[in-house]
C-alpha cells in the first residue's frame, strides 16, 4: 500500500515541478529561476518540520500523520491553481513542504519502523523498490496530463488523486499496531535486553546526519543540472535524454540486488558501497575522456550509488540506534537532508556560472566524498 502511495506523493509534488514551472512562469510573467524558488522554499520548510512529523508518527502512528500529509498535499496542489501573487504562491509551497515530510520516504520510514520495530529493514527496502517506480511513471503522467488539460488540470487531478486514493489508503490500510521494543529487564541488572550502544544524541548521529546531508547535494544538484551539462559537453539532444533514462532503471536494479544478496550485510557497509561507487562514478567522469559511453557509465553507476542510499536512510539509523523512537530520529535526520537539498540546485547554478562546468562536478564530488568519510568514520553498533 505504501508503494503505491509513494508512488502518488512523489509523482504529485516533487517530480512534476521540472515540467509545470516553465508554463506557471510564463502564465504568471515570471522568471523560471523565481518560480523554481518555491520549490526550494517548500523543502526547505519541509526539512524544518521533519523532526516534528517523526515525532508525531512515533506518538500517534503513521495512520493518522500521513493521511494529513496527503490532504494537504492536495490542498496545496489546488492552491498552485488558484494562487495569482507571489506572495500566495510561495505561502502555497509553504504548506506542500509540509505535505512533503509528512508523505515521502521519511515518514514512511518512521511508520514501517513504528510498526515492525527492528524487522523493518526488509519493508524499507521493499518500499524504496515500489518507490522508484515514481519517476518513471511521474514524469510520463505528467507530461500527458500537461498536453491534454494543460498545468492547472494537471495539479487537479492530482489533488484528487492524493485526497480520494492516497489519503484514505493512509488512513484505513495502514495497521495500528506499534512493534514491541524491548526494554532492559528490571529484575536483574545483568539479563538486559538487546539494544544499540550509540546513543542517538552522540558523536555517532552527528556523522550520520552530516553524511545524508552531504549526500542529499548530490541527487539534488545533479537532478537540477547533469544533462544540461551533459549537452554542454558536446552531446546531442537525444542522446543525453537517452542517457538520463539509464538512471530510474539503474535505481531499481540497485535495490533488488540489495533485497537478493545483501539483505544480512550491515547498512553501514551498503552506504560505504554506495558512496565508493559515486565517487568512482566521478573519477571516471573527470579523469577519461568525456563520451556517451562515459556519460552513460555515470548515470547508471551514479543511479544504482542513489538507489543504494535512498534505501540507507531507513536501515543505518536503525541498525545503529535502534527502533526505539524511530520516527523522532528519522525525522532529525531528515530535516538537514531536506534543507541541503533545497538549496543545491542554487549553489550548484552559481558555481557552474561563475566558473566552469568541470568545477561544479567537482563541488558535486566533494560533497560525495564528504559523506563517505563520515560513514567510514562510524563503527557497527554492537549489541549487549
Amino acid at each position: 500500500m505504501l508503494g503505491v502511495t509513494e508512488i502518488l506523493s512523489w509523482g504529485a509534488i516533487f517530480y512534476p515541478p521540472v515540467l509545470t514551472v516553465p508554463l506557471i512562469a510564463a502564465d504568471h510573467g515570471w522568471s523560471k529561476a523565481f518560480t523554481m524558488g518555491g520549490f526550494s522554499v517548500g523543502l526547505f520548510v519541509g526539512g524544518l518540520v521533519s523532526r516534528h512529523v517523526g515525532g508525531a508518527i512515533d506518538r500517534y502512528g503513521g495512520h493518522v500523520v500521513m493521511p494529513c500529509g496527503s490532504l494537504i498535499g492536495a490542498l496545496g496542489l489546488a492552491g498552485l491553481v488558484v494562487a495569482q501573487s507571489a506572495v500566495a504562491y510561495f505561502a502555497v509551497w509553504m504548506a506542500l513542504g509540509v505535505a512533503m515530510a509528512a508523505s515521502l520516504y521519511d515518514p514512511a520510514f518512521a511508520t514501517l519502523g513504528r510498526i515492525f520495530g527492528a524487522g523493518a529493514r526488509a519493508p524499507i527496502t521493499t518500499l524504496t523498490l515500489a518507490g522508484g517506480f515514481a519517476s518513471t511513471v511521474g514524469w510520463p503522467a505528467t507530461q500527458f496530463l500537461i498536453d491534454k488539460v494543460g498545468w492547472r488540470g494537471t495539479y487537479l487531478v492530482y489533488a484528487a488523486l492524493l485526497a480520494v486514493v492516497a489519503a484514505p489508503l493512509h488512513a484505513f490500510a495502514l495497521p495500528r499496531q506499534r512493534a514491541q521494543i524491548p526494554a532492559a529487564a528490571a529484575a536483574k541488572p545483568e539479563q538486559k535486553a538487546p539494544a544499540a550502544v550509540h546513543s542517538p544524541y552522540g558523536l555517532v548521529f552527528a556523522l550520520v546526519a552530516t553524511a545524508f546531508a552531504a549526500y542529499a547535494f548530490v541527487p539534488s544538484a545533479l537532478s537540477a543540472h547533469l544533462l544540461a551539462i551533459f549537452k554542454r559537453f558536446g552531446l546531442e539532444p537525444d542522446t543525453v535524454v537517452a542517457i538520463g533514462m539509464l538512471f530510474g532503471p539503474a535505481q531499481v536494479l540497485a535495490r533488488i540486488c540489495e533485497l537478493t544478496f545483501a539483505r544480512n550485510l550491515n547498512p553501514l557497509w551498503t552506504a560505504r558501497f554506495s558512496l565508493g561507487l559515486l565517487v568512482a562514478a566521478f573519477a571516471l567522469i573527470v579523469l577519461a575522456p568525456f563520451s556517451a559511453l562515459i556519460a552513460a557509465a555515470f548515470a547508471v553507476m551514479y543511479g544504482m550509488a542513489n538507489g543504494l542510499m535512498t534505501i540507507a536512510r531507513g536501515t543505518v539509523p536503525l541498525s545503529l540506534f535502534g527502533a526505539g523512537g524511530y520516527g523522532l530520529l528519522v525525522g532529525r535526520i531528515g530535516g538537514p537532508f531536506l534543507v541541503v537539498q533545497a538549496v543545491a540546485p542554487v549553489v550548484l547554478a552559481y558555481v557552474v556560472e561563475r566558473w566552469s562546468d568541470e568545477a561544479g562536478l567537482m563541488l558535486v564530488a566533494a560533497f560525495a566524498v564528504v559523506a563517505l568519510a563520515c560513514f567510514a568514520a562510524i563503527r557497527p553498533a554492537q549489541k549487549i
